[in-house]
């Protein structure tokens, strides 16, 4: 019997999709796609993180999707793409790109968004091209580009090799999750979010973490211990807003600062006062505003009316 994957009511339950359809990856590898909100409307690509599924993207979907076309997929092994031995940042960014070449016309410019995971996605992918030829504008949630275990804080040790080494196996580890208890919810809570986030939205997140196979927690995982994207950063061309929460133990600001001082085109960073990881879940507000900021400026507005560097609104800690 398979586990509920995701709440089925409130805020956070995922709305039904105007349609679904499966793309193909450059190595076959399928994976499940959602279209939401009228074909005619800027589009707007959300690639989520590690354990998670379209799903985390609910309170995203659910309000732009009024006068955007949000196209949500799930990431190799995650909710209904099917796992694949190929688990690699080259991969992740072959597959943004088939998504890419799937659901936009030829030249058609979007707003990407990528959580944790899937910024680094944004970052594999930064300098193909058809990931040039798609990204109007991106926006970087609660991510990094290297030295995850090293400055992850999960653990409350002293920065060192010896939380490095604890910190990759705890998180690497191949033991399931098991039901959504109230243990269960403490911990993920203590782990991936602020200390004020709200029962409700610790619970839709649990859902769907824990739906997360473990073999592909574990192996992603690793992927992760070994990050090196800093290059990808330095590609990344397309005007680029980042989000950070100053709770965030998985991935803490210092990571969104060193995004901010390597991008090309930086719009400023935004960073939200004791929230944690979960930012689009912890502060829908703030990041469908930033989404829509984007889309104003750099797929339905005139370019020379966005200037050079982006609307003067999208600010540090705006």
């Amino acid at each position: 019997m398979s586990r509920l994957t995701h709440v089925t009511s409130g805020p956070y339950a995922p709305p039904a999709p105007a349609r679904e359809l499966t793309v193909d990856s450059a190595d076959g590898a399928r994976l499940h796609v959602e279209v939401h909100g009228p074909e005619d409307a800027p589009p707007v690509v959300l690639s989520h993180g590690w354990t998670c599924s379209t799903a985390f993207w609910a309170a995203q979907t659910r309000e732009l999707a009024l006068d955007h076309r949000v196209i949500a997929y799930d990431q190799r092994g995650h909710g209904r793409s099917p796992a694949s031995p190929a688990c690699t940042t080259q991969a992740l960014a072959d597959d943004l790109e088939a998504v890419l070449a799937h659901t936009l016309a030829r030249g058609e410019r979007a707003v990407i968004v990528g959580h944790s995971m899937g910024g680094m996605t944004v970052m594999a992918a930064a300098a193909r091209p058809r990931f040039r030829e798609h990204a109007a504008a991106v926006l970087l949630c609660s991510t990094g580009s290297s030295r995850l275990v090293a400055e992850a804080l999960v653990l409350p040790l002293r920065a060192g090799g010896l939380r490095t080494w604890l910190t990759a196996r705890v998180l690497a580890s191949r033991a399931p999750l098991g039901p959504v208890t109230p243990l269960a919810l403490r911990i993920l809570k203590y782990a991936t979010m602020g200390p004020g986030s709200a029962p409700h939205m610790v619970e839709a997140c649990a859902r769907i973490v824990h739906a997360c196979p473990s073999a592909v927690r574990h192996t992603w995982a690793r992927v992760l211990a070994q990050l090196d994207l800093d290059h990808g950063v330095r590609e990344l061309s397309a005007p680029t807003a980042v989000v950070t929460g100053t709770a965030d133990r998985l991935t803490p600001p210092v990571h969104a600062r060193a995004l901010i001082a390597a991008l090309p085109h930086p719009l400023g960073l935004t960073e939200l006062p004791g929230m944690g990881h979960m930012t689009p879940v912890e502060a829908p507000e703030v990041v469908n505003a930033k989404i829509r900021e984007l889309v104003t400026a750099y797929v339905t507005g005139a370019p020379e009316e966005a200037g050079a560097d982006g609307p003067a609104r999208i600010k540090e800690g705006s």
